[in-house]
């Protein structure tokens, strides 16, 4: 419920405004030994976590697509997916805010880079890749007679399918159930929580597939071959 304008970044703990050289990514954090220069608080190692794998990630995706168009796509769906894991991680929520931003940047560049009809067959794989993910919320909700999957996780969908397609936002599915499985696995046995947050892992196996630049051709040619 807080706005990212006001306030200004600060500290959850004494409310210290922080400083330009304390916003610095990884540098900052580093400099500070992981605390707040005011109060000394410790803060999550999550913040430098998420700084060095964004700045990778950053990199990534400037070496794959050079100054263009996709480049900004890539940064945007890069982006929206990091806040995706971390928010359904500690709150167990996808915020419509980013991905309806994400999303509508999205086809805007699209529009500019692909044209409309190109961009109005991405918007129908988007639509495809939130129909499927809704259907399989249902007959997840028959089989195990309460809710499977929450509307976060059908709503995220869609601007994956946006960006990398239908035919590969269903194996996004699966690549993304193939990584979780261990996970509530273990929690199952463990007997520790039967929730588990879905996005995370879609987001996760969407951008490794959306970098890698993997079509579906080339699935399905390594499975046959």
């Amino acid at each position: 419920g807080k706005s990212i304008v006001r306030p200004a970044s600060h500290c959850e703990k004494c409310n210290h405004q922080l400083k330009w050289y304390e916003l610095i990514p990884i540098v900052s954090y580093i400099i500070q030994g992981g605390k707040c220069r005011k109060c000394k608080s410790k803060l999550p190692i999550s913040y430098l976590l998420m700084e060095i794998c964004t700045g990778i990630l950053y990199a990534v995706c400037f070496h794959k697509f050079g100054f263009s168009l996709e480049l900004i796509t890539a940064l945007i769906f890069t982006s929206s997916l990091i806040i995706v894991i971390i928010s359904d991680i500690e709150y167990m929520i996808i915020i419509d805010e980013i991905l309806i931003v994400a999303s509508f940047s999205i086809i805007i560049i699209d529009i500019f880079n692909y044209g409309l009809y190109e961009s109005a067959l991405k918007i129908l794989a988007g639509l495809g890749a939130f129909a499927t993910m809704y259907l399989i919320k249902k007959l997840g909700d028959l089989m195990f007679k309460q809710e499977s999957l929450g509307g976060g996780d059908i709503k995220l969908m869609f601007l994956i399918g946006l960006v990398i397609g239908y035919a590969m936002s269903v194996c996004n599915i699966f690549f993304a159930t193939f990584i979780a499985f261990p996970i509530a696995l273990y929690l199952l046995i463990s007997k520790k929580d039967n929730i588990i947050p879905f996005g995370p892992f879609l987001s996760m196996s969407a951008i490794l597939l959306y970098i890698w630049g993997l079509t579906f051709t080339d699935i399905i040619t390594f499975i046959i071959t």
